[in-house]
């Protein structure tokens, strides 16, 4: 079982093209990084998914994890943002 602090959000958003989830989940599966849950939509060409991730067998530390993710967004013209799930908990908290 997970542990709260080794679990992250990651969101995904932008203009719906070919490839996105794919070059996401292979940088996750490649580092050994576990989708625990999945949302994704696209309403009309804009693309927008959310996920819970595991990092905890990750060898790569967290901060080099989300660099790496916000580069791959970079280079396919989304916004890809990792948080750690208890920042993300208080930043969105009504």
């Amino acid at each position: 079982m997970e542990k709260k602090a080794d679990r992250v959000i990651i969101t995904v958003v932008g203009k719906d093209t070919v490839g996105i989830i794919a070059k996401v989940c292979t940088y996750l599966s490649n580092n050994r990084i576990n989708v625990l849950d999945i949302s994704q939509t696209i309403v009309q060409d804009l693309f927008n998914m959310m996920m819970i991730a595991d990092i905890g067998d990750s060898s790569k530390p967290f901060d080099v994890c989300a660099k790496e993710l916000a580069q791959i967004g970079q280079e396919i013209g989304v916004d890809v943002k990792c948080q750690r799930e208890e920042i993300f908990d208080k930043m969105h908290r009504i």
